[in-house]
């Protein structure tokens, strides 16, 4: 149906024969069009007679267009931001081989009628150059063509090629230097792309440069020949075919040949310098006029000698006094100027320096409110530790693990941890470290760096000499070993972990306990803020009139507590609007929105044998879990007589061991009324256990019965 739509759309309305003049100049004023004309035009001019007052126009097209090229190579900061040059140099390059054809046909065709037959622009280049001797016409342009073809267009050409080849060679250094900036935290992923982008342009910039330095070679050839055709040809056509005399026929056509010619080449003679200008100025920022003679006056004495040496010329005998002597004055007056300005800049960097090397002033004292602040996350390190954080080789290995920390957490967990404070702490141990959450002690341990931790993953103890520990994240018995036994240990199955995989592993999992404390009111406003503009209009529509932002908070905030992702906001949120319209409570909001992520929960607790390990709980626990609720409506709690519930810890901790040792990690199935209670009893003694309810069972999940409770 929007196929047919946009068919019948397009077609054009009845009465309408073609394209409107405004379609006309709508087409016209694209920039891709106008160019795709303007190429063909150039075409066309090789094919079709041109009559002179068109090639004037063309003629003064093509000198100012040279002469806009030479403005722009002079006054861009660096070569790249003139990276279409090469493009811009073979269209200036075919515009004047066509004028060149166009000219040639006129000339030939018309050159005994008189000196104005190839149009006015030629026959005035020919005479103010010639100056009525075609002699020293020829001689004018025969200059022009070596500078051009010998000086500058060989040596912009030899500039483009080493240019070139060097970049090339210094493209993988540059991009180690661009990766290691990265993993080192300087840059950024956006900085990392942009210099990586300006590495590529620079590169493909001057290969291409390379290349197009040949169109000017071959324009000065051509140039060159086409003259020499010219006033060959024009001759014979003349003395042969219109009956002149050689005197009348080679001042008639070689005034128009040879001024041809020089409106041919002076626009070449720019173009090349702007090309020229362009590659000498790799190695150097800003325009043109500053850089250069920001340079050239960085010397003082240079320009001072220079003075005295043409002072001591214009002493000469039979030299010209003036020019010398001004020459003179105006080295010596710049001289003066640098030596002011470059002892300004000395004074000033010695009050800079003197302002460094002065004591610095008494500290202010710090307000009261500073006081208040608090770190989210703080790491705190003995004196003996600080190496993993600058070690002197200048790795950075415990802030880089950190920072690909963050960067797991916020793809499983669905939004970004704060950044994780390191201190150092005089008051601990030299190898002792503290995690705190908002201030508060949420782990601690003790790493021994250069040294390696052992674990038997059997359980076992580990058979090598060194310092019998307990691995802190999962209490594990491990060993801390000298490096030099780290293979051997590798050798005999052991795991081997060093000493800030110790600390990021165990900081991990304290988290990803207590992740749900991490996740503030700013943080829910930003993940919605963040949310793409079709599902922005679902948050609209529930907040603030069913509920608040501190109400989605406190939801995710528990989805958080039992590890499951909030990654898939826009599937919470519909579950949140759906449950808002029957419960104000978050508990059951929770629940309902749990059972929507049902192929989530599923996916994150199957085996990798692709089905879901389950623990069920009998009818009879379900009827006394469902018994021991007292309280109505939202407000009911669990009131279970104490020995009931001993009995309950101990069943669950013996299946769940049993389970363990048949390899098995299941998932504790419950009834969804009673799995809010039991996971409040089974969180107490087994953090990591999941509960789960029959409503959070995907129907495509294949399952597979354990035991039962």
């Amino acid at each position: 149906m929007s196929e047919l739509t946009s068919v019948e759309t397009a077609a054009p309305t009845a009465g309408r024969s073609g394209p409107s003049f405004a379609d006309l100049k709508t087409a016209l004023l694209r920039g891709d069009i106008a160019l795709a004309l303007g190429v063909m035009t150039i075409l066309m001019i090789l094919i079709v007679p041109l009559p002179p007052i068109l090639l004037d126009l063309c003629l003064a097209i093509s000198i100012i267009f040279s002469i806009m090229i030479m403005m722009t190579a002079l006054f861009i900061q660096k070569p790249l931001e003139f990276s279409s040059f090469p493009t811009v140099l073979l269209i200036a390059t075919m515009l004047r081989l066509a004028l060149n054809l166009a000219s040639t046909r006129l000339i030939l065709a018309g050159g005994h009628e008189g000196t104005a037959a190839a149009g006015h622009v030629i026959e005035a280049f020919g005479s103010f150059v010639m100056g009525g001797n075609f002699v020293i016409g020829l001689i004018v342009f025969a200059i022009l063509v070596l500078v051009n073809f010998i000086v500058i267009t060989k040596g912009s050409g030899r500039i483009a090629e080493v240019a070139a080849r060097f970049t090339l060679d210094a493209m993988p250094g540059k991009q180690m230097a661009i990766d290691a900036d990265l993993s080192a935290g300087m840059i950024d992923e956006a900085s990392a792309r942009k210099r990586r982008k300006e590495l590529e342009d620079e590169s493909s910039f001057f290969g291409a440069m390379d290349g197009a330095s040949k169109f000017v070679r071959g324009d000065a050839i051509a140039g060159l020949l086409i003259t020499f055709i010219n006033v060959i040809g024009g001759i014979i056509i003349g003395v042969v075919q219109m009956e002149l005399t050689f005197s009348e026929a080679s001042r008639s056509y070689t005034l128009l040949t040879v001024g041809d010619g020089l409106v041919s080449q002076i626009p070449a003679l720019i173009v090349s310098t702007a090309a020229g200008l362009l590659v000498s100025k790799a190695g150097v920022s800003g325009s043109t006029d500053k850089a250069l003679f920001e340079q050239l006056s960085g010397y003082p004495t240079a320009l001072g000698l220079s003075s005295f040496l043409m002072a001591a010329m214009a002493l000469l005998p039979g030299m010209p006094v003036i020019p010398f002597l001004g020459l003179s004055a105006l080295a010596g007056f710049l001289a003066y100027r640098a030596r002011q300005r470059n002892d300004g800049r000395t004074a000033a960097a010695v009050a800079e320096q003197i302002k460094a090397d002065a004591p610095p002033p008494p500290p202010s004292e710090e307000p009261i409110s500073s006081a208040l602040k608090m770190d989210d996350l703080r790491v705190e390190l003995g004196y003996a530790l600080l190496p993993l954080i600058s070690g002197p080789d200048g790795t950075d290995k415990l802030s880089d693990q950190i920072k690909a920390l963050r960067r797991q957490i916020a793809g499983e967990i669905g939004f970004v941890m704060p950044p994780v404070r390191l201190l150092d702490n005089v008051q601990l141990s030299g190898n002792d470290y503290v995690i705190k959450i908002k201030e508060v002690d949420a782990g601690s341990g003790s790493i021994f760096p250069g040294q390696f931790m052992v674990m038997d993953p059997n359980g076992g103890k580990v058979g090598l000499p060194g310092t019998q520990t307990t691995e802190p994240t999962f209490g594990l018995p491990a060993t801390w070993v000298e490096g030099r036994l780290r293979e051997e240990a590798a050798l005999r199955g052991y795991t081997v972990v060093d000493p800030a995989t110790v600390l990021s592993t165990h900081l991990s999992e304290v988290l990803k306990a207590n992740i749900a404390e991490l996740l503030s009111y700013a943080d829910v406003k930003k993940l919605l803020g963040d949310l793409p503009s079709e599902q922005a209009k679902l948050v609209d529509d529930i907040v603030p009139g069913q509920i608040s932002v501190s109400g989605i908070q406190r939801v995710l905030q528990q989805l958080l507590n039992e590890r499951i992702s909030i990654r898939d906001l826009s599937t919470i949120l519909e579950g949140i609007a759906e449950a808002v319209g029957f419960t104000r409570s978050t508990q059951n909001i929770a629940e309902h929105v749990r059972a929507r992520l049902a192929r989530q929960i599923c996916a994150q607790h199957s085996s990798p044998a692709g089905y879901l390990p389950l623990i069920t709980l009998s009818p009879a626990w379900e009827q006394a879990f469902l018994e021991s609720l007292v309280g109505d409506g939202d407000e009911k709690r669990l009131a279970m007589a104490p020995s009931k519930l001993q009995d309950f810890v101990v069943k669950v901790r013996d299946a769940f061991e049993d389970a363990a040792k048949k390899g098995e990690i299941p998932v504790l199935m419950t009834s969804p009324m009673a799995r809010p209670y039991v996971r409040s009893i089974v969180e107490r003694f087994r953090a990591h256990t999941t509960v789960m309810s029959q409503a959070e069972v995907h129907p495509r999940v294949r399952l597979k019965t354990i035991s039962s409770i």
